[in-house]
């Protein structure tokens, strides 16, 4: 009898036990599953909030899909169109700044004014036949050169060279004694269709061809005669000192002789007189048997009497 009361003694704690472990594990698998639960939680608002910012990053994509380049960014984008600088709207809507600039262009005035700042309407473009749209274009390129002519010399047009002019968006001077110096875009005349933009040098003050083949066909007009004058007026600190150094013609290390500049100096004269005579005063040039190398014209002599008549049947009295 006492065995058996061991042995259920024994089964009951085995079984107490178990219970113990049973209950351990469900309290470990709940806690489990609530940890589990609140990191599902926070996982999935981030998934949340990424799939947000994917939305907005779409919604972006589709604006900049839909966004259109304006005309004067697409203008200024051009690879032969670095000399230029933007224009604000508010200059080229100004009928003020656009005085006597209407009989440049062919087209309707108001209609390339509101094509170059993207207010002329589609309907009226698809209306448009072919010629007449690079008949508009080419009209938009025109005016906005010419208008460019007169805000490069405004204020904030000199402001906005000036950034070009620093980082030498127009080039440096090629002559050695210059030292590099930037250079600026000038018009030899301010109507359009004369000549093409040239570069002046603020040190040797003289002017040279762009080097690129693209640049030498802008219009000069499109800079004016007064933008490099009205730049250094305005930044006076830009006018560099001018260079002292020549370079002087030697032959092996020696200068050449006083009397061959002198030589080559005459000779030069020399021609400019034929050519004066011959051009502008209509007198042959002949050789050396003739006097003085000239040949001449004849001419009847004029007596003149007291009274100041002369025999000249021209009338001309001598003074």
């Amino acid at each position: 009898m006492a065995s058996q009361t061991k042995n259920q003694d024994n089964s009951l704690v085995k079984e107490s036990n178990n219970t113990k472990v049973i209950a351990k594990n469900k309290a470990s698998s709940i806690s489990s599953k609530k940890n589990v639960t609140q990191e599902d939680i926070r996982m999935n608002d981030e998934e949340d909030d990424d799939d947000d910012d994917d939305d907005d990053d779409d919604n972006d994509d589709d604006d900049e899909s839909d966004y259109v380049e304006q005309w004067i960014d697409t203008f200024l984008g051009k690879k032969s169109h670095e000399y230029f600088c933007d224009i604000d709207t508010d200059y080229i809507t100004d009928r003020f700044n656009l005085i006597n600039l209407h009989k440049f262009v062919s087209c309707r005035f108001s209609t390339v004014i509101q094509y170059i700042i993207d207010e002329l309407g589609e309907s009226t473009l698809e209306r448009m036949s072919t010629k007449e749209l690079e008949l508009l274009e080419a009209d938009a390129n025109k005016l906005y050169g010419l208008i460019h002519a007169r805000y490069v010399i405004t204020i904030k047009g000199l402001e906005k060279m000036y950034t070009k002019y620093k980082d030498a968006d127009f080039g440096r001077c090629p002559r050695v004694f210059c030292n590099y110096q930037p250079l600026l875009p000038i018009g030899l005349h301010d109507q359009p269709d004369m000549d093409y933009v040239k570069l002046y040098c603020p040190s040797c003050e003289d002017l040279y061809t762009p080097k690129s083949s693209r640049h030498s066909t802008i219009d000069g007009a499109f800079f004016g005669t007064s933008f490099p004058g009205m730049f250094l007026q305005q930044y006076p600190q830009l006018v560099p000192k001018h260079p002292i150094d020549n370079y002087v013609p030697k032959i092996f290390g020696f200068e050449l002789h006083k009397h061959a500049q002198l030589a080559r100096w005459q000779e030069l004269q020399r021609l400019k007189h034929i050519s004066h005579l011959e051009n502008d005063l209509n007198i042959n040039v002949t050789d050396d048997r003739c006097y003085g190398g000239y040949k001449l014209q004849k001419y009847k002599p004029v007596k003149y009497y007291e009274n100041g008549n002369s025999n000249n049947n021209d009338g001309n009295k001598r003074r």
